[in-house]
């Protein structure tokens, strides 16, 4: 299912949208957010899944990327540079969506319940069926899915698509329908996800290199990646 963005997201920067999408709301008098600031959200213990250890400049080469597709601006300030997100213009999606995605990037697969819980202070949900109608919607454009139900379970979880297809809770995988196979232990499930993190950290920082010294020689980004064969 297509997303309309350049390319699909890292777990770093849809962490790092994330983060700007909910201080937004939570905190707007220090919105947008210092480098500091954004770093402390994304290292957050609570309402985070997972959680990470990012360091600044893990961050920073993440935002280069994130500006690279206009989902995040810099603000210039009298004396602190801050950062601003721009995911509802990039995606023409409206406030109550984009605070969706914005809990399902950071907290992981979430029932209709609970996204309607953990999302009241970025946007006030109506009821359940208000919070299903954008799901609906966001599905229909590739952007969230509805995952088998795991067992044991009354309800079935929804996750976001923006990093492409989501990494399963352990008690989902071989669920029939799920897309999982055979169930994983808890460490060798954090092993991945710290090395995915990991990866996707090298992954950043290379790109944003390539943007920097492509822009100091004048080339085109584009330009400097070899063709396909």
């Amino acid at each position: 299912m297509s997303v309309p963005v350049l390319r699909t997201l890292s777990p770093l920067e849809a962490r790092v949208l994330g983060v700007l999408i909910e201080k937004a709301a939570t905190v707007p008098d220090t919105y947008p957010l210092s480098l500091n600031a954004l770093v402390a959200g994304c290292n957050q213990k609570t309402a985070r899944e997972p959680t990470m250890e990012l360091r600044d400049d893990e961050v920073l080469a993440t935002i280069d990327a994130l500006k690279a597709l206009s989902l995040v601006f810099e603000v210039g300030g009298a004396r602190v540079i801050k950062y601003e997100h721009n995911l509802g213009r990039v995606l023409a999606a409206p406030g109550a969506a984009v605070a969706l995605l914005a809990v399902l990037m950071l907290r992981g697969p979430q029932t209709v319940a609970e996204l309607r819980q953990n999302s009241e202070r970025l946007h006030r949900f109506a009821d359940l069926s208000s919070v299903e109608g954008f799901l609906d919607e966001q599905a229909i454009k590739g952007r969230v899915v509805k995952l088998a139900k795991a067992p044991g379970e009354r309800e079935a979880r929804w996750a976001h698509l923006l990093c492409g297809e989501p990494v399963l809770p352990v008690a989902m995988r071989g669920v029939p329908g799920s897309g999982g196979s055979d169930t994983v232990a808890l460490s060798e499930l954090a092993a991945i996800k710290a090395e995915q993190a990991r990866l996707a950290a090298e992954v950043a920082v290379l790109k944003a290199l390539v943007l920097r010294l492509a822009g100091e020689l004048g080339v085109a980004a584009d330009e400097t990646t070899p063709a396909s064969n």
